[in-house]
């Protein structure tokens, strides 16, 4: 798991509750089922006229991955293109075919299939090029459903405080219902700008993240097929890719976190 993720989630929350608590609060004060339904049934239907439901599926699997610690290690990659590297130059590129089956990532496989196929490194780093670039485009669109989401929360929060008013003016004769309007009209802006600011823009701002690692990665991934085709010395493409190390130890100390 993503030990970050994990303790800002329940730091953010543990410290309203608390903050809830030392004022005199309960739980039951925030918790308006009606408010909820406002709020998250309202943000859902404005992301789902913006977005295709295709995307907005995409977008809530990739939210398992926020919270689990990245598996992938750059490290063992430059590893894997220095030892393909050292095999084409004692056998040629050709006998790196026996290698595709034991690759998993399916854009190294594809790149390094072309390879072995006899493409021109020019030629194959313009197709893999474009692979790149749609690839990417499609990962974008993910943490833009949650930044959209995050900003309609608050919007929708506000109809929901201004739904609760109304119900508090049709009822100025009953204090009682005075009181639930009340509530439900704070507890809405508090769902709206509590989801926006401490789940779906900070959500958003993570998926973009993990989103550059993975482009860097495939970037290192393309770099180190092309060197080997056009017969780098493993040594000088194992310091090409350092530089693609240099550039993410900043990924390196987030999962050692």
């Amino acid at each position: 798991m993503d030990k970050a993720s994990i303790a800002g989630v329940l730091l953010a929350v543990l410290g309203i509750v608390a903050g809830l608590f030392m004022e005199g609060g309960n739980l039951g004060q925030i918790l308006q089922p009606t408010a909820a339904i406002i709020v998250f049934g309202g943000t859902m239907g404005a992301v789902l006229l913006q977005y295709p439901l295709t995307t907005v599926i995409g977008a809530f699997k990739s939210m398992a991955h926020v919270f689990a610690a990245p598996k992938k290690h750059n490290e063992q990659l430059v590893r894997l293109l220095v030892a393909f590297a050292n095999k084409a130059r004692r056998n040629g590129v050709v006998s790196l075919d026996a290698d595709l089956q034991t690759i998993q990532d399916p854009f190294l496989r594809q790149a390094l299939m072309l390879a072995v196929d006899g493409t021109e490194p020019n030629e194959l780093r313009n197709i893999m090029r474009v692979s790149l670039d749609c690839t990417s485009e499609g990962e974008d669109q993910l943490p833009m459903v949650f930044e959209s989401a995050g900003g309609f929360s608050p919007t929708i929060g506000i109809l929901g405080a201004v739904l609760g008013l109304i119900q508090v003016m049709q009822h100025l004769d009953n204090i009682d219902e005075v009181g639930k309007g009340i509530a439900v009209a704070f507890v809405a802006t508090i769902y709206g700008v509590g989801a926006a600011n401490l789940f779906f823009l900070p959500m958003a701002g993570k998926m973009r993240l993990r989103a550059r690692a993975e482009h860097q990665r495939r970037e290192m991934m393309l770099e180190g097929i092309v060197s080997i085709l056009e017969g780098m010395n493993p040594r000088m493409l194992e310091v090409k890719l350092a530089g693609f190390l240099n550039e993410s130890v900043q990924d390196k100390k987030e999962r050692a976190a």
